[in-house]
C-alpha cells in the first residue's frame, strides 16, 4: 500500500488501542484502560494492522505479544500520539478553559514526600491541570513510559536492558531504613543484636525490586539469617498499618515515612550501620520531549528535589565541625 494512502487512514483512535495492548499484553485489560469492549479493541487493532499490512501482535492463550514489526512502530504511535497530546495542552492552556491533562508515574514509597511539595509549587503556574498519578513497582512504570501510557516517571535506575530507549535523571538519593511504632521493644535496645528480630513479623520490599535487593544487604549485614517467615509488601499504607498495628519490623525507604517520623508515630530502629542511599531520579523517553505542562512538573520536581537534598547535605556535617563553624570568632584583644 502507498505510503500516503496508508498515513491518511491510521487514526488517533488506532494508536491509542494498539499503545494500550502493548502495554497490557492483552485484549481485555487494554479495553478496560480505555473504557470500551474487547471486540472494539480487537477490531481496531485488526484495521491498523490492515492498514499497515503488517501483523503487530501474536495472539494466543498467554494474551497478545508484541512483534518485530510492533516494536518498530510504537515509539513512532507513542510519539504521534504524545504530540498531539501536547498541542491539545497548549490550546488549553492559551484559551484559559479546559483542563490539560498530564499523566505521570511515581513509585509509591516516594510518593507521599514528593507529591504534595510537587503538586503545590507546580499548581501556581499550572492552576487547571488534571493529574492522574500512576503508582507501581520500579519495572511497571518502566513499561507505562515505553508504551506511552505515562509521560515521564519518577523511579530508580534499573538493569541497562530495561533502560534501553530511557534517560534517568538523578534528582535525590534516599536510604532504606528499618521502622517500629514508638514504644516497640525493639526501639528501646541498645546495640540491638540481629537475635531479637526473631520474635517479631519483618516486612520487606516485594522480590526483584531494586529496594529489596537493599533490604537483603541490609540484613545480610546486620547479621541476621535466611528468614523463614516475612511479609512482602510495596504499599506504602499496608506496610504503616502492619509497623503501628502488628508490631511488625519494617523496612522501608525514608521518605515513605518522613510523616510519621516527625510526628513521632514510627521510630527509627538504631541499627549498627546505615544503609547506603539508592538514586531517585526522573526517568523519560529519549524520542521525545517532555509537553509544556509535563515541563513544568519536572521543573517543580527539580526545585523540590533540591531543597531535599540540602537538610541531607547538612545532617552529613560532622556534629563538631557545626559546633565549631557555629562559634563567633573573638575580638583580639
Amino acid at each position: 500500500m502507498q505510503r500516503s494512502l496508508a498515513d491518511s487512514r491510521v487514526k488517533f483512535r488506532h494508536l491509542q488501542c494498539f499503545l494500550a495492548v502493548a502495554q497490557f499484553g492483552g485484549v481485555q485489560k487494554a479495553a478496560e484502560s480505555l473504557s470500551i469492549t474487547q471486540p472494539a479493541v480487537s477490531k481496531t487493532v485488526a484495521e491498523l494492522e490492515a492498514i499497515l499490512g503488517v501483523k503487530l501482535f501474536e495472539r494466543g492463550r498467554h494474551g497478545a505479544v508484541i512483534t518485530r514489526e510492533g516494536q518498530l512502530f510504537m515509539p513512532h504511535a507513542s510519539a504521534c500520539v504524545s504530540a498531539l497530546r501536547q498541542g491539545v495542552d497548549l490550546l488549553a492552556r492559551a484559551e484559559g478553559a479546559a483542563s490539560a491533562t498530564l499523566e505521570i508515574g511515581i513509585l509509591p514509597t516516594v510518593a507521599s514526600a514528593l507529591v504534595p511539595p510537587v503538586l503545590k509549587l507546580f499548581a501556581v503556574q499550572w492552576p487547571r491541570v488534571i493529574v492522574r498519578l500512576a503508582t507501581g513497582a520500579n519495572a511497571e512504570l518502566l513499561e507505562r513510559l515505553k508504551a506511552g501510557s505515562i509521560e515521564f516517571a519518577v523511579g530508580r535506575l534499573a538493569d541497562p536492558e530495561r533502560m534501553v530507549g530511557l534517560s534517568f535523571e538523578q534528582l535525590f538519593t534516599e536510604p532504606l531504613i528499618a521502622v517500629v511504632r514508638a514504644g516497640h521493644p525493639l526501639a528501646a535496645s541498645a546495640g540491638l543484636p540481629a537475635a531479637l528480630l526473631e520474635g517479631f513479623t519483618v516486612v520487606v520490599p516485594p522480590f526483584g525490586t531494586l529496594i529489596r535487593q537493599s533490604a537483603d544487604s541490609l540484613l545480610a549485614a546486620w547479621g541476621v539469617p535466611p528468614l523463614s517467615a516475612f511479609v512482602e509488601v510495596l504499599s506504602v499504607s499496608t506496610g504503616r498499618a502492619l509497623a503501628l498495628e502488628n508490631d511488625a519490623v519494617w523496612f522501608v525507604p525514608q521518605s515513605a515515612v518522613e510523616y510519621e517520623l516527625a510526628r513521632g508515630m514510627l521510630v527509627r530502629l538504631p541499627l549498627p550501620f546505615a544503609g547506603t542511599g539508592e538514586p531517585v531520579g526522573l526517568i523519560r523517553r529519549s524520542d521525545t520531549q517532555p509537553s509544556p505542562v509535563g515541563m513544568a512538573l519536572i521543573d517543580a520536581l527539580r526545585t523540590v528535589a533540591r531543597q531535599r537534598m540540602v537538610p541531607a547535605a547538612t545532617s552529613a556535617t560532622p556534629a563538631k565541625a557545626r559546633r565549631g563553624a557555629a562559634k563567633p570568632r573573638r575580638k583580639p584583644a
